[in-house]
This record gives C-alpha cells, structure tokens and sequence, in this order.
C-alpha cells in the first residue's frame, strides 16, 4: 500500500498572507540582487582600467564576496514570489500564469549565470599556478572582460523581467481584487525592461524606463505588504474561474 503525500511550498495561507509574502519576497529580492549586482559593482568597477578593477576586487574582497552572497539570496526570494504570483493570479487566467512563472524561471536561471560570472573575476585573480601562462596585465584583463560579460548577462536577465512585468500586469489589470492602474503601470514597465534586448534603444530612453519602474514597482510592492489581495474578491473569482 503506498500513500501519495503533496508537499505544498507554503502553507494553506489566506490570499491576502500570500499577497503580503509575495510583497516581501519581491521587495528583498529587489533589494538583495540589486545591492551585489548593482551597487557593490558600481564600487568596485573602474569603467575602463582592468588594473585598478582588479586592486579593487583583492583589497575589497568580503565586500565583493557579500555582494556575490547577497545575489543568492536574492534569487532564492525571486523564485519564491514568483510561485506566490501564480498562486495569486491563475484565479485570472491559469495558462497566462503558467507562462508568467515560466519566464520568471529562466529569468532565475540567467540571473544564476550572472552570479557565477561576478564570482569569475575573483577565481582568476586569485588563480595562482593554473594562471601562470598569463601575466598580471592579461589576468586583470581576463577579470575586466568577465565583469563586461557579467553585465551583458544582466541585461539579458531585464529582458525576461520585463516580460515577466507585462504578463502580470495583464494578470493584475484584469483581477478584481487589486487595482487595475498598477496592472497598467506593471504592463508599461515591462514593455520598458524589454527594451534592453536593443541596447542603444535602451541607453536613450532608460529615464523613461526607470520612471516607469518607479511608478510600477514601488506602488506594487507597497500595496502587496500592506494591503494584501482582497480575499473576499479573490475568492469570487477564483470560484467564477472554475465555474
């Protein structure tokens, strides 16, 4: 006799809980992988000097470790919130929610790959004998080069983002039990994220782009931690969709 046992990753929570941890889970997301891809690389990084790029990565290495530290958490709360959205929003339309979570999937998976590559530049500088055919200015240059692909990779990343952004804000739009303008907002934000699979597009209009996200992410992010989903309506529509 064998007994089938379903381990649900949370617990049997109100949709308003699930609102507020998905909120959560966003918001460290956004904090933690932002502060070690973004601001700790802003540190660190000397645009166009390899030599003074790596000085500041062996003289400011639990720094840089922190930020790499800092880029895995934040992807464990990105794969978390991601799974809370479906949950929220496949009362709306359970197959635009499937593929919602699926691109936030890969986006998880190449924002991984740009994790391993902000590692890189510190396993070559401190590689040692399995170095020792490069010279100090080519191993600074491997390190610089890496950091340059690291960035690519995190562009590639805001792509997925973006599509993420467009297809929840659908979901959000046409839900009754959040507000319809921050479904707009989100959709507008994504279109914008996406634009960074064209680079000179992107460079020209990131203003517009970084105000979009202003206005969509933050108040996003806000009216999930304190106001939660309407339960009452989620509930509503959840039993309309499957009626």
């Amino acid at each position: 006799m064998s007994t089938a046992v379903m381990v649900l990753p949370f617990p049997d929570l109100s949709p308003q809980s699930k609102g507020r941890l998905a909120g959560l889970f966003e918001a460290l997301e956004g904090l933690t992988f932002t502060y070690g891809q973004v601001v700790i690389l802003n540190k660190i990084i000397v645009h166009g000097d390899a030599s003074a790029t790596a000085a500041n990565i062996l003289t400011q290495e639990k720094l840089f470790r922190l930020g790499f530290a800092s880029c895995i958490f934040g992807i464990g709360c990105h794969l978390a919130w991601a799974l809370l959205f479906y949950e929220l929003f496949k009362p709306v339309s359970r197959r635009v929610s499937a593929f919602a979570v699926f691109v936030i999937l890969v986006g998880c998976a190449v924002q991984a790959v740009t994790t391993l590559l902000y590692l890189a530049p510190l396993l070559v500088l401190k590689g040692g004998s399995a170095l020792s055919g490069f010279n100090v200015a080519q191993i600074n240059s491997l390190a610089y080069a890496l950091l340059r692909v690291n960035g690519l990779a995190f562009d590639i990343y805001l792509v997925f983002f973006g599509l993420w952004c467009l297809l929840s804000g659908y979901l959000i739009s046409r839900s009754i039990f959040m507000p319809q303008i921050i479904g707009v907002l989100l959709a507008i934000d994504g279109v914008g994220w996406m634009l960074y699979i064209a680079p000179p597009i992107a460079d020209r209009l990131f203003l517009f782009i970084a105000v979009a996200a202003g206005l969509a992410e933050i108040p996003l992010q806000l009216w999930l931690l304190i106001m939660g989903v309407n339960s009452e309506r989620w509930r509503q529509q959840a039993g309309a969709h499957v009626h």
